[in-house]
């Protein structure tokens, strides 16, 4: 069904980031105006087919159960060997309208039940395709409205449930992903420290963060410094990059607002010695997913190479005194001419 030319995977070059993408990206969206979608539907084996097309994305990141339902692992995986990718993490839908008055947190044992067996499945899954992670977005734990709720409660069924699963799958890595709010108005995993936080409280070795960059500009947050705090404690397991305008959760091509923010934060990640996979989280609702993705990568490999030209020592000396001016100055220089040379490539 894809109409964009293939461009075959290279193997990175040495020191080359894994690229991947949460498959929602090549997915077709709805939003509370535009109910009948942009675009036409599009199934699981779609959206791989569409992956495959970009030619630089290595990885993919699957909802599960694998949209629109009746898809089977078997024929996940045999579309992800045809183009030439891997699962490295699969997302369980548990934050869908059966959990609207939360997954873990739920005030009905049997749902929070359903929620914890719906995850455990997903792990399984995982298992079959080799992920790397099982990753958790609690959408619906949290709460809305003052009053509503007994917070230690929402944050003892959190933890409790995540334990459980952790302990059940010794040999699955979880990764939580936090977000302010959206759905619920305010999530019980909301940042960084509270995520780090709850992980202590859980006591096992196989629950970490997955920083997703948007959300942590959403939240109020220095991307850069959430993940130093978060590798310090050696627990960040896993990345999302995207864009916005830090009033909501736009999902948009990487660097195409913080540019210097975006570049920081790789930098954060280059200097505390993290190799994860770079990963896409964008949501190109009017655009070609295809070329989203490709200039989402463009930018991602522009960021790379910024960081073979940045002075070190001159950048170490500039922060050691504070001197803002100097320390811009410095990373701009690196980062404008790998955007030059990036844009030069691909006219």
């Amino acid at each position: 069904m894809s109409t964009h030319p293939r461009i075959d995977i290279q193997s990175p070059s040495p020191g080359e980031p894994v690229y991947g993408a949460g498959v929602w990206h090549f997915a077709t969206y709805v939003d509370r105006y535009a109910t009948d979608g942009y675009g036409e539907p599009r199934t699981v084996l779609d959206a791989i087919e569409l992956a495959g097309a970009v030619g630089d994305l290595s990885v993919l990141d699957l909802n599960w159960p694998f949209p629109p339902g009746g898809i089977s692992t078997a024929e996940v995986r045999d579309a992800l060997a045809e183009q030439k990718l891997r699962a490295i993490a699969v997302t369980p839908e548990f934050y869908t309208g059966r959990f609207a008055r939360g997954g873990f947190t739920n005030p009905d044992p049997a749902v929070r039940r359903q929620a914890i067996d719906l995850v455990a499945a997903s792990a399984e899954v995982g298992r079959e395709l080799g992920v790397e992670y099982v990753k958790i977005w609690p959408g619906q734990d949290g709460y809305d409205y003052p009053f509503q709720a007994d917070y230690t409660d929402l944050w003892a069924k959190s933890v409790e449930a995540l334990r459980e699963l952790a302990q059940s799958f010794p040999d699955v890595n979880f990764a939580i992903e936090y977000k302010p709010r959206e759905p619920r108005n305010r999530m019980v995993f909301s940042s960084v420290a509270r995520t780090l936080l709850a992980i202590e409280d859980m006591g096992v070795d196989n629950v970490g963060v997955l920083l997703d960059f948007g959300h942590s500009l959403y939240g109020g947050e220095t991307p850069a410094e959430a993940a130093r705090m978060a590798i310090a404690r050696s627990k960040l397991f896993a990345i999302d990059v995207n864009d916005n305008f830090r009033g909501w959760d736009d999902d948009m091509v990487v660097g195409s607002v913080h540019l210097l923010e975006t570049f920081e934060f790789f930098f954060a990640l280059h200097d505390a010695g993290w190799d994860g996979v770079w990963q896409l989280d964008q949501f190109p609702f009017r655009e070609d997913p295809v070329e989203a993705a490709r200039a989402g990568i463009r930018t991602m490999r522009a960021f790379h190479h910024a960081l073979g030209y940045l002075d070190r020592d001159a950048l170490a000396i500039a922060q050691a005194s504070q001197d803002a001016l100097g320390a811009q100055r410095i990373a701009k220089r690196a980062l404008f001419r790998a955007l030059a040379e990036s844009e030069s490539e691909s006219a």
